[in-house]
């Protein structure tokens, strides 16, 4: 899906937006007027009703709140989280123009609230980065970094006010972490127009006070968000699948009352091998009745089985596009489907579906761009590697090993082919812990792929720092990163450096 938590492309669009735009706070009133800031029994469980996606319940309870709270200013920002999620969930181009004219008159309202409440400057903060993310989302980054910077400054402000309000440290904590992670060509347009700074470490250390907050107070109402956004910055940006995984799994998210838990757990299983617990976790989430329409479930269900060749597969795949109302994710839901129809022998299918990936569907993603490049490339797709892929994305290290153990000489004489086979026996051989093997093949796809567009050689010199910082031989892990930066692949360039800057990071001084 292409969000800030997922893909994390907001480092990027936040450097290059900066350049643009001016910076106000909202003004704030002389008198509150008897406006205030309660997070009320009424007013946890329509939030919590909200981050769960029983949207239409949380909408009731907040109607309720007019007659028997009217000067209670907290619904106002739990309106604007429903409409953040309706937004995010449907991915409806339309939808957003006209959910996104509330967000002005909503500070309105806020900005008559008590200016001595800790929840004053940090309800503004929140509502903007919620369009904001939503702004950079539809490619809108003008407005969107104008509002990451005011959301920005309206927490640090808070923080100084107010430092022990707790809740402010996991919004900053995530800002701080991103902002950390902005190639260097922008910082000096951070540092010179936004004020904004941070490290890594600093926002992992910051959520991790909050996180330790939560266990000892679970009146805390933050503790989920907190939780998510900690662990998809472990994997993310901190290269540590494990404790993004643990954290999830150990926490209390309840992936079967909530979508949105649900969504987390299987994002994060997704991408650190867990692939059944992924299924699982899918197959179980809740639907229908209470629960907001949620298609990109059925999006990451038929992925996962994808991951495992089920024959089934394609049956989730095909009702995420029945049922999708978005543009993002679409081209890429059509390539797997292509691809369902090459690893079961059905060539038609095959080249249908790819045909679908040039006619449906934006290409703002890496993933959408990757699916269009190969729609349009014309070179069929090889069975055997692109099955490899599939299973070493779902965990199934031995079975992808397997597969393509003895077909090296298949490849000899195509040069594309040739790179991409070295490349996934390199990933294969890293999970499996072969070391030598890895860092042979990875050198191989360096060697063939440095000078040409795909992003193999790129992402092979990232995964040899990963393997050398595993390892602990820092010296050649900084050059490896390094090599990473260097190479500009035509894709998935931005997220492979974001991760390569974050390795730099980690191994500095080391």
């Amino acid at each position: 899906m292409n969000t800030t938590f997922s893909r994390f492309l907001l480092p990027v669009v936040v450097g290059l937006s900066l350049l643009m735009g001016d910076f106000r706070l909202s003004a704030a009133p002389s008198d509150a007027g008897g406006k205030y800031f309660d997070f009320s029994p009424a007013a946890q469980d329509a939030y919590q009703k909200t981050i769960s996606l029983r949207l239409a319940e949380a909408r009731t309870t907040l109607d309720g709140m007019k007659g028997s709270e009217p000067d209670n200013l907290m619904p106002i920002f739990i309106e604007n989280y429903i409409d953040f999620l309706t937004v995010f969930v449907h991915d409806d181009k339309a939808e957003f123009k006209r959910l996104s004219k509330n967000m002005e008159p909503r500070l309105a309202k806020i900005a008559k609230g008590d200016h001595a409440s800790p929840y004053y400057l940090y309800i503004q903060a929140e509502i903007r980065l919620q369009w904001a993310i939503m702004h950079v989302r539809y490619n809108e980054y003008l407005a969107g970094m104008s509002d990451i910077k005011q959301s920005y400054a309206l927490l640090e402000q808070n923080q100084r006010k107010f430092p022990d309000f707790i809740a402010n440290k996991k919004s900053l904590g995530i800002m701080h972490a991103v902002v950390g992670n902005i190639p260097d060509e922008f910082k000096w347009a951070v540092k010179t127009l936004g004020g904004m700074s941070g490290t890594i470490p600093q926002g992992l250390s910051e959520l991790e006070e909050v996180l330790a907050y939560a266990k000892k107070n679970h009146e805390f109402q933050f503790e989920e968000e907190t939780t998510v956004a900690y662990s998809f910055l472990q994997l993310y940006l901190n290269n540590a699948p494990d404790i993004a995984w643990k954290t999830l799994k150990n926490s209390r998210l309840d992936a079967r009352s909530s979508s949105m838990s649900a969504y987390a757990l299987a994002t994060v299983a997704m991408r650190t091998g867990q692939n059944e617990e992924a299924v699982r976790i899918l197959q179980a989430a809740p639907v229908g009745g209470a629960y907001y329409p949620f298609p990109y479930r059925d999006f990451m269900l038929g992925l996962a089985k994808l991951r495992r060749m089920d024959a089934d597969a394609n049956k989730p795949l095909e009702a995420f596009l029945a049922n999708y109302k978005g543009e993002n994710s679409v081209k890429e839901a059509c390539q797997k489907l292509a691809w369902h129809c090459l690893v079961h022998g059905n060539e038609a299918g095959y080249i249908a579906y790819m045909n679908e990936v040039k006619l449906k569907g934006a290409e703002n993603s890496e993933s959408d761009k990757s699916a269009l490049r190969e729609a349009r490339s014309g070179e069929r797709t090889d069975k055997a590697l692109v099955s490899a892929r599939l299973l070493f994305d779902g965990g199934y290290y031995q079975r992808a090993n397997d597969l393509l153990k003895n077909t090296a000489g298949n490849y000899t004489g195509n040069l594309k082919l040739s790179v991409e086979y070295a490349y996934r026996m390199g990933r294969i051989a890293h999970k499996m812990g072969k070391m030598k093997e890895a860092v042979r093949f990875y050198n191989h796809t360096i060697e063939g792929g440095a000078k040409e567009p795909w992003y193999l050689a790129c992402s092979a010199a990232l995964q040899l720092g990963i393997l050398h910082e595993e390892s602990r031989d820092y010296l050649n892990a900084r050059s490896d990163y390094k090599r990473c930066l260097d190479l500009k692949p035509e894709e998935y360039a931005s997220g492979l450096h974001a991760q390569a800057k974050a390795g730099l990071g980690r191994v500095s001084g080391k």
